[in-house]
This record gives C-alpha cells, structure tokens and sequence, in this order.
C-alpha cells in the first residue's frame, strides 16, 4: 500500500498544542495518538470526525488529564500525523478498536466521538 506521511516539521509550534506524539502500528500503517493523564486513571477516549484530527481537542485534553482521567486522542488513519494512503479503495475505518483498547489497557472506557465538527456519539454517562 502506498502511503504519504506529513512532514514532522510541520507541526512545530501549533498553538495550544504541547503534546508529545506517539505512534502505533495498526495495520501496517503509522498513528499518532496522544495519551496523557494518569496511565492507571479511568480512560476517555477521544475520536475526531472528518476532516478533523486530535488537535481538534487540544483545549478538552488538559481539563480531562487535569480531572484525574487518562485521555487518549488517536489521529484516525488519514488524518493528521498518520500515514495517509494514497488509493481511495485503501481508505476503510482503520481505528481498529480492539487493537486500540487493547495496546493501551482500556477496559473501562468512557468515549466522545465527533463527526464533521459535531457531537454524533456519547459513550457511558459516568460523570
């Protein structure tokens, strides 16, 4: 599968986004998620919409992280500092969950996911 990657340099410096990148490899292809906040704390995964990518929750992550929840952002496949393959028959939902949830112990979730900018889906309504 041919992919393109976006340069690293261009991220430097994005307002309001401290965050260090971390990659995963989910089906042979490079992404970038965030994962800050107590690793042993109560997990909130966040998933972004298109044509979004985790930078989306830059201002929610440090008031999550800040309320004591671990806070997982992945950059789906496509997005972002993920690999982007080049053939729209490769382009499938990649976020494979399990593998997701798996690698990083979430068991007990919490999810928000956005679609085209807007609330679509809200997960466990624990407080």
């Amino acid at each position: 599968m041919e992919t393109l990657r976006t340069p690293d340099e261009r991220f430097v410096e994005l307002p309001d986004y401290p965050y260090q990148p971390r990659y995963a490899t989910v089906d042979g292809l490079r992404m970038h998620y965030l994962d800050e906040g107590p690793p042993e704390a109560a997990p909130v995964l966040l998933l972004h919409g298109e044509p979004s990518w985790a930078y989306l929750y830059r201002h929610m992550i440090p008031v999550l992280a800040g309320a004591g929840h671990r806070v997982v952002a992945p950059d789906l496949v496509g997005f972002g500092r993920s690999d982007k393959p080049t053939q729209v028959q490769d382009y499938t939902r990649r976020v494979a969950m399990g593998e997701i949830s798996e690698r990083h112990g979430l068991e007990d979730l919490a999810h928000h996911v956005f679609r085209d900018g807007h609330p679509c889906h809200r997960l466990d309504e624990r407080a």
